[in-house]
């Protein structure tokens, strides 16, 4: 978190096994990003005298609109945005976007990115604020750190298209994944890359937060590049081989 005005302040809240559910504080007002579960974030906002604005929400699952319901019970003028195309499965959406919309909260710009692959109607929220050092993604399940959502739904092809639709955005945007998956993934990376240096150091620097309790993310494009086996796939059967092999992994 930073407190200079140019800076995003975005604080995770980590709930169930392993989603993170994100709160982004602009002066008085907060957006949850895919809220897991109500109590702990409703408990967050209250505590920070905070009013909450919108909800983002990247796909239907149960764990990322689980709580959203009880939220809007107490803010009830919240937005709730996501997929246009996800109606019958996020019924309660009152700003519906479409891929490459873009609206404006929080003083920030926000383009929607279509991302298909995990889910169909799966969108990613694409943020930029004037006079900020960064950007940053929220890409719900599409890109996780060192790695990517099942295909539960999509295909191999849209899964690659999406990613490579992310891993074009800026260097240094930041990317603020659901789930604290990291380790797991780059453990599965250095299985097939055991000598890869930027894996090695990233996977250390990962053990160590979680020691602690500290997320692994947010990471950024640059690293995901660097150490994500599925950004670097340069084809469609690269990028599948890869995936079935994660699938079938075991730690």
């Amino acid at each position: 978190m930073s407190d200079k005005k140019s800076e995003f302040i975005i604080h995770p809240i980590t709930v169930l096994e392993d989603n993170i559910v994100w709160v982004w504080v602009h002066n008085c007002n907060a957006v949850v990003v895919d809220p897991s579960i109500s109590k702990p974030v409703k408990e967050w906002i209250l505590n920070k005298g905070l009013s909450l604005k919108a909800i983002l929400q990247t796909h239907h699952h149960e764990d990322h609109i689980g709580g959203t319901k009880d939220l809007i019970k107490r803010w009830p003028d919240a937005k709730i945005i996501a997929s246009k195309k996800d109606f019958e499965r996020i019924p309660f959406q009152t700003l519906s976007v479409k891929n490459n919309d873009t609206f404006h909260l929080m003083d920030s710009k926000i383009k929607v990115i279509e991302v298909n692959g995990h889910t169909n109607n799966h969108i990613a929220f694409y943020i930029s604020k004037k006079n900020s050092k960064y950007n940053i993604l929220f890409p719900g399940d599409t890109l996780f750190g060192g790695g990517c959502g099942r295909l539960l739904e999509g295909t191999p092809a849209q899964m690659f298209e999406s990613l490579n639709k992310l891993n074009a955005l800026p260097g240094d945007t930041k990317v603020y994944s659901a789930h604290e998956y990291t380790e797991n993934n780059l453990q599965w990376a250095l299985s097939l890359e055991s000598n890869n240096i930027s894996i090695i150091e990233r996977l250390n620097l990962v053990k160590h937060k979680r020691k602690k309790k500290i997320p692994s993310l947010p990471s950024t494009i640059s690293e995901e590049r660097e150490t994500n086996l599925f950004l670097r796939a340069k084809n469609i059967e690269e990028f599948s081989k890869l995936r079935r092999h994660k699938d079938n992994w075991k730690c």
